[in-house]
């Protein structure tokens, strides 16, 4: 499904380069469950934004299912994105004033989609166990069911892949028992599933574990 082969991404700030990723190689198929751990800094939001189509390589090959995305224009990666990608990240992103349906519908809204779309927002709470909550807004949620409202927008548009950038980050223990159950749900449906953490307790619930040090693959982690 995700073929990377020597990805790199240099950012120029004034006549400093910062090298964030240094030639990564990595193979993800579909159905699995992986964990990218690294520190902060080790490259891990930026393989993500890659591997998302919300960046481009600075260097190297890009495959996904198949597509060279490097030959594809804006429109067409922001279609694919769109098409293929559920994204969840640590600090929810959810719009304050905006119910949790409201802001589940918001990927039915930017795709231009009209037909059934309450019904497919309430489907995507259901499926997250917030089905009684949908008329509240973010500040009438815990941190925990702010991240399932969050989970439940990734998955209205039903993409074969989420994509989540530490999603526990911000969340108690019981909560992110709560949030990872979601994800090992998600996969046994056959979603393939990337999570981005700093914590090993995270990266061990997953199927495989690949480290990044530095914006490189730890030797034999691919």
């Amino acid at each position: 499904m995700i073929q990377l082969e020597n990805v790199t991404k240099v950012y120029r700030m004034g006549k400093v380069e910062v090298h964030a990723l240094r030639g990564v190689t990595l193979s993800v198929d579909r159905g699995e469950m992986i964990a990218v751990i690294g520190a902060s800094g080790s490259g891990k939001s930026t393989l993500l934004n890659i591997v998302g189509l919300l960046d481009r390589p600075t260097s190297g090959r890009y495959i996904f299912d198949g597509v060279d995305v490097s030959r594809l224009s804006d429109n067409q990666l922001a279609e694919m994105r769109n098409r293929e990608f559920g994204f969840v990240f640590q600090d929810f992103n959810l719009l304050p004033r905006a119910t949790a349906l409201a802001n589940v519908e918001l990927p039915l809204v930017y795709a231009g989609s009209v037909r059934h779309r309450r019904e497919r927002a309430s489907e995507a709470l259901e499926r997250v166990g917030l089905a009684g909550r949908a008329n509240h807004k973010p500040t009438e949620l815990s941190g925990g069911e702010q991240q399932r409202v969050a989970i439940a927008r990734a998955l209205v548009n039903n993409p074969p892949l989420i994509l989540a950038d530490e999603p526990t980050g911000n969340l108690d223990s019981k909560s992110t028992v709560e949030i990872i159950a979601i994800f090992h749900k998600l996969h046994q449906d056959g979603k393939t599933v990337i999570l981005i953490t700093h914590e090993a307790d995270i990266a061990a619930q997953a199927q495989r574990t690949v480290r990044l040090h530095d914006g490189r693959i730890a030797q034999g982690e691919v």
